[in-house]
């Protein structure tokens, strides 16, 4: 008999409490032994639900309780979620945890602590959801050298985007909306900004290079610039704007960002609409993968935590892979990174055209019926290369009494 202890019973927890019971027979067949819900740690009570027997208010019962061996964490945050976790691996118990900001936070000395104690630190419910993703990366990708990990990693601020291309909806709509379906929290700055998903690329990396990636040190730009205008641009282009979480490596440096991209209808991509996440890894030998399903959600995310507590289940007395060292990696200034830009500029086509083409060199250009503007597409080059050349051009047109650049978005088309 496994006994499981889930600290936090909210939205996931409740969800990897339901699966506990209703696969009761697979999870046994899978673990090899039965497994069994024992405790939940909640500041509430519950009363009239399946758990009202098993509320405890205590932490220090699971931590001192040698029967709970997995111990599965949904309480989110980093207090006290962080010392808790730390406790119960300090302890002896294997943890299972949805908790993105703690794996990006503290993941480095959690592993270390798990391989010191021979227990195991798993987190595939913190990055894709229900999509299966840190699993295939260390075992089925183990003889690969990662090349590149982009992703749709966000479903609110996927949603919010596919809204505002399908049904021409504002910004400001299509959060609204969000909010009012539960996708969005009322405080949307941690998805529209893209912390979520810089988190998330940060964990990716880190399990891709095995080096500690600290999630700060990746540009992260959101969605909040991104307008009804850009997207009409867009359907001229045959193209559409993703909010990306973007690791590229090779040539002795790592470059990752998070920032939204305009991308055309041949990119693997473009398809993942509404709350869906999709998660493209190219590796050196097995070439272009792509994982794609529900990023977040009550049932999906718990499915995602439960497999986690059958693969402690199955590896009770050894430490497992995913890890990485304390080693920190270095992520490349965000100023050599390479992209095509689609710019928007205040004016007509007629007004510009020579000042474009003498600072921006060959461009595709369009424009929108009944806009005093047009935009244009650049061909490839660095971030550092575009930005002289935008201050040139804004510059050129300030000495005309002009306005100048009115939008930029990274492409790839």
């Amino acid at each position: 008999m496994i006994y499981v202890a889930i600290m936090g019973y909210g939205t996931i927890g409740s969800g990897v409490a339901e699966i506990l019971d209703k696969n009761r027979e697979e999870l046994k067949a899978a673990a090899g032994q039965e497994v069994a819900l024992k405790y939940v740690l909640d500041l509430r009570d519950f009363p009239g639900t399946p758990v009202e027997d098993k509320i405890i208010h205590d932490f220090q019962i699971i931590e001192q309780d040698p029967e709970v061996q997995v111990v599965v964490e949904t309480m989110g945050g980093l207090n006290p979620a962080y010392p808790f976790v730390k406790a119960c691996l300090m302890a002896g118990k294997h943890v299972a945890t949805s908790n993105k900001a703690l794996v990006a936070a503290y993941g480095t000395e959690l592993l270390q602590i798990a391989r010191e104690r021979r227990v195991n630190f798993f987190f595939e419910g913190s990055v894709g959801g229900g999509i299966p993703i840190i699993r295939p990366m260390y075992r089925c990708l183990k003889g690969e050298k990662i090349r590149e990990i982009t992703g749709i990693l966000n479903g609110t601020t996927n949603f919010i985007l596919s809204k505002m291309d399908k049904e021409g909806t504002s910004f400001e709509a299509a959060l609204k909306e969000a909010q009012d379906l539960g996708y969005a929290e009322r405080n949307p700055e941690a998805d529209v900004e893209g912390h979520d998903t810089c988190r998330k690329i940060a964990i990716l990396t880190s399990v891709a290079t095995g080096c500690e990636v600290n999630y700060e040190d990746i540009y992260t730009e959101g969605i909040t610039r991104i307008t009804d205008v850009d997207f009409k641009y867009a359907e001229k282009l045959g193209a559409s704007v993703k909010l990306f979480g973007s690791s590229r490596i090779g040539d002795g440096q790592v470059h990752a960002w998070v920032a939204p991209v305009m991308i055309g209808k041949q990119h693997p991509l473009y398809a993942v609409s509404d709350v869906f996440n999709g998660i493209m890894i190219k590796g050196n030998m097995v070439g272009d993968l792509m994982f794609y399903g529900s990023g977040a959600g009550k049932l999906q995310t718990a499915s995602a935590v439960v497999a986690d507590i059958v693969e402690a289940a199955q590896n009770l007395d050894c430490n497992v892979v995913p890890s990485w060292s304390n080693k920190r990696l270095e992520i490349a200034d965000v100023d050599t990174a390479c992209h095509r830009y689609f710019v928007r500029i205040a004016g007509t086509i007629a007004e510009k055209e020579a000042a474009v083409k003498d600072i921006f060199g060959s461009v595709e250009m369009v424009c929108l019926d009944q806009e005093p503007e047009f935009a244009l597409l650049t061909q490839v080059m660095s971030e550092a290369v575009f930005k002289e050349k935008a201050v040139a051009f804004d510059r050129s047109c300030q000495a005309a009494g002009e306005a100048g650049i009115l939008q930029m978005i990274r492409a790839e088309l």
